[in-house]
């Protein structure tokens, strides 16, 4: 079943059960970025062995992780034991045993992130922009065009967004915002289909919308999600804190 639906080259998480290092506190828990190196068989694979500030994280032998695999037909997770390490020529590799069933990981994937960040969007008929849908969309350098929003959520799959513009349903937009990931502020300029569209209750000059997102690149849907992960662990430590 492995084999079926991860394939070299594949990126991945891997996040502790529980803390196993000397230098984490109690129950903290640490995620470290992968990538498949080699599938040995249906429960056993190799992985190169995760970097962190250009070193290597040499994670122990028998050391339990969740894993979260992406791959081109979506998120899959499992657990996974750590059962050797070694250098296979100049890659240092983990070998992984699966202790538990790959499964589709659909909820992380469209999880909604509360948020408050600045975004700008304008549908795509007033950005004169009338190309194949299926083209990376190419902004101006100017925002002169663009209307102000604020974007009150995200996930993998699309965003909620307050605007003083109503964009009726059904409407391509096209929309700039920044987050700030692995330590980077990165800029995402995206292509997304308003899905619903409402004035706001308590402020009907304002309008609520939600956007799935249009022929996104499987490095910005990823980058978005690990934005969504690194958000959520700071919750978690704020409330353990």
């Amino acid at each position: 079943m492995l084999s079926k639906y991860v394939k070299v080259g594949d990126k991945l998480d891997l996040e502790t059960i529980e803390s196993l290092g000397e230098s984490e506190t109690l129950n903290e828990k640490r995620q470290y970025r992968s990538s498949v190196f080699d599938i040995i068989a249906e429960d056993q694979l190799k992985v190169a062995m995760p970097m962190e500030h250009g070193k290597l994280v040499l994670l122990p032998i028998d050391g339990e992780y969740n894993l979260c695999f992406y791959t081109s037909n979506g998120l899959y997770q499992c657990l996974a034991r750590v059962i050797d390490r070694y250098r296979n020529d100049n890659v240092f590799v983990l070998v992984l045993e699966l202790t538990t069933d790959l499964s589709k990981y659909q909820r992380r994937e469209y999880y909604r992130l509360n948020c408050v960040l600045d975004m700008k969007s304008r549908a795509v008929k007033e950005a004169g922009d009338k190309g194949n849908v299926t083209e990376k969309v190419e902004f101006l350098d100017t925002d002169i065009t663009f209307n102000n929003g604020i974007m009150v959520d995200i996930s993998g799959g699309g965003a909620r967004f307050i605007s003083k513009v109503r964009y009726p349903i059904d409407t391509e937009i096209l929309f700039v915002f920044k987050l700030f990931v692995s330590g980077k502020l990165n800029e995402y300029r995206l292509r997304g289909k308003v899905l619903f569209s409402e004035p706001m209750t308590n402020n009907p000059n304002a309008y609520e919308h939600r956007i799935q997102f249009i022929n996104i690149l499987n490095d910005e849907r990823e980058s978005i999600i690990r934005y969504i992960f690194e958000e959520e662990r700071k919750i978690r430590r704020r409330e353990k804190g």
